[in-house]
C-alpha cells in the first residue's frame, strides 16, 4: 500500500474508534504540561501507531501521546500525529475535534490528513499534488487585503492588528489548531495565527494543506518550519494567502 493510501486508511480507522468513544464515559486527566488527555486519545494513538509505524518500521514516529525518543532524529521519514486534536472539545461534546497525521521527509511534510469523524470530512494534501476536502480541490485566491480580513488568532495579536487595520477578529472558541489551518486552506478564514508557541503535531499537517492550497505558513520571522528537531514546538505561526501573509508579518513585527 502506498504511503498516501496507508495514511488515509489509518486516520479513518482511528477516527471511527474515536467516534465510538465520543460522549462515552472515558477517563480523563491533566498532563504535566497542563493539557488534557483521555483514554480515547491513548486508544486512538495506539491504532495510528499500529497502522502507520508498524507498516513502515523504517520510518520514525512522533506523537503527542507517545513518549518521545530521539531515535526519530536519525530517520529521513517520520510520521507525526495528534490522535485527537481538540481533546477539550471532545470531552465537552463539541464536534470540531479531529484526527491529525502527516508524513515528514527531511523535516518537511509531504503527506497530510486531517479527519473530522463527526462530519466525515477528510482534508488531504500531498506535496506537489495539491490539497483537497473530500476529494474536491482546495485553492486560495490572493484578492483580499488586510482590511476586512477574517483572522483567527490569540487575543494580543488580534488586538495589535486591529489597532492598525480594520480586520475582523474571529473567536477561536474550541477550534483545534489543525482545523484553524484547514479553514484557511478552504477559504473560510483569511488567516490564522498565534504569537504563542505551538506543537509540531498541531502544525505539520495543516502546514502542508495550506501550502498545497496556494497559501503559506511560516513563523513571524518569515521562515518555513522545519519539523523533526529535538525541540517539538515552534515559537509562533502565521497562515494565510501569499498576498495577505506579507502584510500580516509587517504589522505583527511592529509594536
Amino acid at each position: 500500500m502506498a504511503d498516501a493510501e496507508l495514511l488515509e486508511a489509518a486516520v479513518r480507522e482511528a477516527g471511527a474508534l474515536a467516534r465510538s468513544l465520543f460522549q462515552q464515559s472515558v477517563k480523563g486527566w491533566t498532563k504535566s504540561d497542563g493539557s488534557p488527555v483521555t483514554e480515547a486519545d491513548l486508544a486512538v494513538d495506539k491504532v495510528l501507531k499500529a497502522r502507520l509505524h508498524e507498516a513502515r518500521p523504517d520510518y520514525g514516529w512522533l506523537s503527542e501521546e507517545t513518549p518521545d525518543s530521539e531515535a526519530r532524529l536519525a530517520h529521513r521519514h517520520v510520521w507525526i500525529v495528534d490522535p485527537i486534536d481538540g481533546t477539550r472539545a471532545f470531552t465537552h461534546g463539541g464536534d470540531e475535534w479531529c484526527v491529525v497525521a502527516a508524513l515528514l521527509t527531511d523535516g518537511r511534510p509531504v503527506l497530510a490528513a486531517i479527519y473530522r469523524p463527526m462530519t466525515d470530512d477528510l482534508y488531504q494534501a500531498r506535496r506537489g499534488h495539491g490539497a483537497s476536502l473530500n476529494g474536491k480541490l482546495l485553492r486560495l485566491t490572493n484578492g483580499r487585503g488586510l482590511a476586512g480580513a477574517r483572522i483567527l488568532g490569540n487575543a494580543s495579536a488580534l488586538k495589535q492588528l486591529q489597532s492598525k487595520a480594520p480586520v475582523e477578529a474571529v473567536a477561536s472558541g474550541s477550534t483545534p489548531l489543525a482545523m484553524r489551518l484547514a479553514r484557511v486552506a478552504q477559504g473560510e478564514l483569511d488567516a490564522a495565527l498565534s504569537t504563542a508557541p505551538k506543537h509540531d503535531w498541531d502544525l505539520a499537517a495543516g502546514d502542508l494543506l495550506v501550502h498545497e492550497a496556494g497559501g503559506t505558513v511560516t513563523g513571524l520571522n518569515g521562515k518555513m518550519f522545519t519539523y523533526n528537531r529535538r525541540e517539538t514546538r515552534q515559537a509562533d505561526y502565521v497562515a494565510s494567502s501569499h498576498a495577505l501573509h506579507a502584510a500580516l508579518l509587517e504589522q505583527l513585527a511592529t509594536s
